[in-house]
């Protein structure tokens, strides 16, 4: 008989979620009775906070997780402790861990969406919608790995984060940051930025029409970086035009150094970048269930 955990974030638990709507029991219950109907010995979990996280994932691996989620955000906040519970300290680095990762293979998960968004991860990732769909991938035990992103602020980006870029009024702005992609300098520090993008998938790709990485995977090993730089160009006897340049590149890590606050949303959760922020890339690292 497979154990399985179905797990759900209260409104209370930071995620990311619309208002604070993570969702309806309608799909959580429909999913559960799915598991139940092929035997299954399924636990619903609802977590309002980390230690209720940390709670329902000590039961794996001997258990199969399905997390129930309304925004990507709860997805991340899922992870981030998984990420937690299964980082080995530095001292204790297992001999058999690949040399680029710092985190062993972590357990696979099943996704339930709950709501009706075209563009959530699950939707990229061509993974079932419906709760049947989701029960049976689960239960046929098929996993697909995939890269995640540590950083140095003890967090993880599975999808990507945008830095700067058109604000609530509909207007923009610039900040000075120094942007390093392994050896590759793609700003300076001392030129204007626009916007910038840390992707491991293609959630900001394209911003308002400007497309910023081209083809980034979850599943490559790699992560893409894009700097939009507003350039004037001279021209005689007529007033500047300015147009967007936008530097790229690929790599296994990112340093963005900002010479000022800059406002930052990752994974769908906003936030404010305040001093310098590194990510790498953990390949292969997790994993979801897959028909």
């Amino acid at each position: 008989m497979v154990d399985i955990v179905l797990l759900t974030l209260g409104e209370d638990t930071q995620c990311g979620c619309d208002n604070g709507a993570c969702g309806t029991r309608t799909p959580i219950l429909s999913c559960r009775d799915a598991l139940r109907t092929a035997s299954a010995e399924v636990r619903t979990v609802v977590a309002h906070d980390d230690k209720e996280i940390d709670e329902a994932l000590r039961a794996l691996p001997e258990a199969r997780l399905i997390v129930a989620t309304a925004a990507d955000g709860q997805l991340r906040a899922v992870m981030r402790r998984l990420v937690r519970l299964y980082a080995p300290a530095s001292s204790k680095r297992p001999d058999a861990l690949p040399g680029d990762r710092t985190i062993p293979d972590l357990p696979p998960i099943g996704i339930l969406p709950l709501g009706p968004d075209a563009t959530d991860l699950a939707t990229r990732l061509g993974l079932p919608r419906s709760p049947a769909d989701v029960a049976a991938a689960v239960l046929g035990g098929q996993v697909r790995r995939l890269d995640l992103l540590r950083n140095d602020g003890g967090s993880i980006t599975l999808d990507g984060a945008l830095l700067g870029g058109i604000n609530t009024e509909g207007t923009a702005s610039t900040y000075l940051a120094r942007v390093e992609v392994d050896d590759a300098v793609l700003a300076d520090g001392t030129e204007p930025v626009l916007m910038s993008v840390v992707a491991n998938a293609e959630r900001y790709a394209t911003v308002d029409g400007l497309p910023l990485v081209t083809a980034p995977a979850i599943d490559d090993g790699m992560l893409d970086v894009a700097v939009a730089v507003p350039v004037a160009s001279r021209r005689l006897f007529r007033r500047p035009r300015v147009e967007i340049q936008v530097r790229r590149a690929h790599g296994r890590a990112v340093a963005i150094h900002p010479r000022a606050d800059v406002p930052f949303v990752d994974d769908g959760v906003e936030g404010t970048l305040t001093h310098k922020r590194s990510w790498w890339m953990e390949r292969g690292a997790w994993a979801v269930y897959v028909p």
